[in-house]
């Protein structure tokens, strides 16, 4: 991957990291003030989809931003080949993409309300995984 992605990447991914931090802060402190005046955010984060076997989905959300971070890490510091590296990020962001993409049809038509920050994790990592592809057909040439 490109020097620019990577810093595009890891910037994104601490975005994803500080969002992730925040909605599991507020998974686990019910304080609905954390809403910041957006009474959605707290019906999403008191649905039962926001929790897969009693695990909260901001916490695996957190994980997956951390691994793909130590992975455009150890990239810069080429401890990984640029391939594994890519394909690993590649393959998480797809992941991360889908459960995204399932999660926000969730909000919308299931229990219709929108949490701003679930909002924000989507979009991060849908760009997250727009670099991934950008990266790995820049490697492939």
């Amino acid at each position: 991957m490109n020097k620019k992605l990577i810093w595009a990447s890891i910037v994104l991914t601490i975005i994803g990291v500080l969002d992730s931090t925040y909605l599991l802060i507020y998974k686990i402190s019910k304080n609905n003030a954390m809403c910041l005046g957006n009474g959605d955010c707290s019906t999403v984060n008191a649905s039962s989809y926001s929790e897969i076997y009693g695990i909260p989905v901001s916490l695996l959300g957190l994980l997956a931003y951390l691994v793909i971070l130590a992975l455009l890490i150890f990239e810069l510091s080429n401890i990984f080949t640029k391939e594994n590296s890519n394909l690993l990020v590649f393959g998480i962001s797809l992941v991360g993409v889908l459960f995204s993409a399932y999660l926000t049809y969730i909000e919308f038509f299931v229990i219709y309300a929108v949490c701003p920050f679930c909002i924000v994790s989507a979009v991060v990592i849908t760009f997250l995984f727009i670099i991934s592809i950008i990266s790995l057909v820049k490697t492939s040439k």
